[in-house]
């Protein structure tokens, strides 16, 4: 047995080879060895396709409380006869912060001598008209089977964009398609062209990559005061400050934030790891580099204002990306995907989208609204590193490229750069990005040896278990890789059915009256600010002002009642039952932090 344990004590993970007769033997083996006295009882169990060597994986999820903030799983995985258990057991917050370390160590283990598979010195076939049929005929399939409403796809090889059109419809029970022109929300897509933004200030000397920011705008602020003072302007969007992901501030609280209010936000916040260290990735850090570089282009503008207006002139009027805006009205008014999720039983539904306009305040990391048609000319640019198609270079190559330099390690053979990730698994480097807001997921990727790019925009949140496997599909068949990605889709539509299952049993909908008449009517947080409770027709919402949901209520194995948003897209928020200083309280986490909740009086308000 190997125990590997961070620099936290609470948290490990232990290693286990041996003869078993199968996945529950071998995962019981492994406990045995481990911590035999464990008490957590088994969730669900879900196979994994067979990959890496391995022709066997099953996954073991525990049931936890969520007061104790544990991370319990077992990963059973076997080549031949042999079973090698892996137990994870740790506190939420370490998982948190050592998430990349972590998962680079499941992703190193691998049977002896097994070799990978390689596309390296491998010359790409052309995006031919067959070629593109099975690309299509694959995000098609995998809408079917994740349940996802609507899709835009676009391809570009060798400079010029060979497909782009739309599948499927923009909003259930309406009749309109799909098509490239369709606008979605792009999430965290909008962090490689908020970079590019940079690229070009400093090509025109008015930044430098290696400058402290608080020499460009001396205002910028982080909690700690060494941390502010290290941060340089290329990593102000490298997730490797050691800053954590702190998002539900600005998720409850956005009604009045403002450009100004989201750098504010960051003078609060402190790091959870050392500078350089791992990899953490903080929206707040990325919205601070596009509106200083903002400044900088129009520093008598009010930042937002001075945001959109860079953007426009420097990057979507060269570009000629004619539709994309960050102005939601305008995007809401024309031909755009309205976002979709599951609600509490696994059937696809349209969705409110109040709760996105949570990240308008903070748009530079995930703001813009695009289609594919627009997006895949970003990705055109990338490709001809920097020129464009009428020949004049819009950005140097050099400060183009700076942008993908690894700045800190994702996973194995996986990197950050600024804004843009690249994963060299396969052989051959593939720079992507995700976008994930509530009920859009989308994905950019392109190859710039292979001069192969691609655009993914989905309307609904299980479009998000497609973009990994759509990224392997397009190296499949550009280089007749091995068929995995139709298995991958199938493999996490049938985990994610499996757990949502699984949870829906201990839900009560509607929620339990006897434990809804315990709650005040009204609570407050300092940090996340009202919650509004109603009772009304055998339903219990929690408003929060800017956006509300329904809610469930769920009985903790430790005793303790939990509050749980069920909408779609808004659901999973999850409020445990407390009591603070003899007032009644909530108390909501993120995987580093806790919030609570106390009674208020109905005349209270945070706005």
């Amino acid at each position: 047995m190997v125990i590997l344990q961070p620099p936290e004590p609470d948290t490990h993970i232990a290693i286990v080879d041996t003869q078993a007769t199968d996945a529950a033997a071998a995962v019981a083996a492994a406990w045995g060895a481990y911590k035999p006295d464990h008490k957590w009882p088994v969730k669900v169990v879900t196979a994994r396709p067979p990959r890496e060597g391995w022709e066997d994986r099953q996954v073991f999820d525990y049931e936890t409380s969520p007061n104790e903030r544990a991370v319990v799983q077992a990963i059973a995985l076997r080549a031949g006869s042999t079973w090698t258990a892996v137990i994870l057991d740790g506190s939420e917050p370490t998982f948190g912060k050592r998430g990349a370390p972590i998962g680079l160590i499941i992703q190193s283990l691998r049977p002896k001598g097994y070799q990978r598979e390689s596309f390296a010195g491998r010359k790409a076939h052309p995006l031919d008209d067959a070629k593109i049929a099975e690309i299509k005929a694959f995000v098609e399939d995998s809408m079917k089977t994740l349940g996802i409403p609507g899709a835009s796809l676009a391809l570009i090889e060798g400079g010029k964009i060979v497909y782009q059109g739309g599948l499927g419809v923009r909003e259930l029970g309406k009749p309109e398609r799909v098509d490239e022109n369709t606008l979605f929300m792009a999430a965290s897509n909008t962090k490689g062209m908020t970079t590019l933004l940079l690229s070009e200030l400093v090509d025109e000397k008015k930044l430098r990559w290696d400058e402290p920011v608080i020499d460009v705008y001396p205002s910028f602020k982080l909690g700690n005061p060494e941390t502010t003072r290290k941060v340089l302007v290329k990593n102000l969007i490298c997730a490797c400050t050691g800053m954590p992901r702190q998002d539900l501030e600005w998720i409850f609280e956005f009604k009045q934030a403002t450009p100004e209010s989201s750098l504010a936000l960051l003078g609060t916040m402190q790091p959870t790891t050392k500078y350089g260290e791992v990899f953490q990735y903080s929206n707040l850090m990325a919205s601070a580099a596009g509106y200083i570089g903002a400044h900088i282009v129009y520093p008598n503008m009010e930042l937002g204002a001075a945001y959109d207006a860079a953007m426009q002139k420097a990057i979507f009027d060269p570009l000629g990306m004619k539709s994309t805006t960050f102005d939601m009205a305008k995007a809401l008014k024309g031909n755009h995907a309205s976002p979709h999720g599951d609600d509490v039983d696994g059937k696809p539904a349209v969705a409110d989208i109040a709760f996105d306009y949570s990240v308008m305040p903070h748009r530079p990391a995930g703001g813009v609204w695009t289609s594919a048609a627009d997006l895949i000319r970003y990705v055109q640019l990338e490709l001809s590193l920097g020129k464009l198609p009428n020949g004049k270079q819009l950005v140097s190559a050099e400060n183009l490229l700076a942008r993908r330099a690894r700045q800190v390690d994702v996973g194995e053979d996986h990197y950050y750069g600024m804004g843009l990730m690249v994963d060299s698994k396969y052989g051959v480097p593939i720079v992507h990005h995700g976008g994930s807001m509530a009920g859009y997921k989308s994905d950019i990727d392109f190859l710039p040896d292979s001069g192969v790019g691609a655009v993914l925009l989905t309307n609904s949140d299980n479009g998000g278990m497609m973009l990994g496997p759509f990224r392997r599909r397009l190296l499949e068949v550009l280089f007749d890789g091995k068929p995995e990605a139709v298995g991958d889709v199938k493999a996490q539509a049938a985990r994610y059915r499996a757990v949502l299952a699984k949870e829906r049993e201990r839900l009560v909908v509607p929620a339990d009256a006897s434990l809804v008449s315990q709650l005040a009517m009204k609570y407050y947080s300092k940090d996340l600010g009202e919650i509004a409770v109603s009772a009304k027709g055998g339903k219990t919402t929690f408003d929060f002002g800017e956006w509300k949901s329904t809610i469930a209520t769920r009985k903790n194995d430790d005793g303790t009642i939990s509050f749980i948003t069920i909408d779609p897209t808004n659901d999973g928020f999850e409020f445990v039952k407390a009591e603070k200083n003899g007032k009644r309280a909530l108390i909501i986490r993120d995987g580093q932090h806790e919030y609570t909740f106390t009674e208020a009086s109905l005349t209270v308000s945070s706005k």
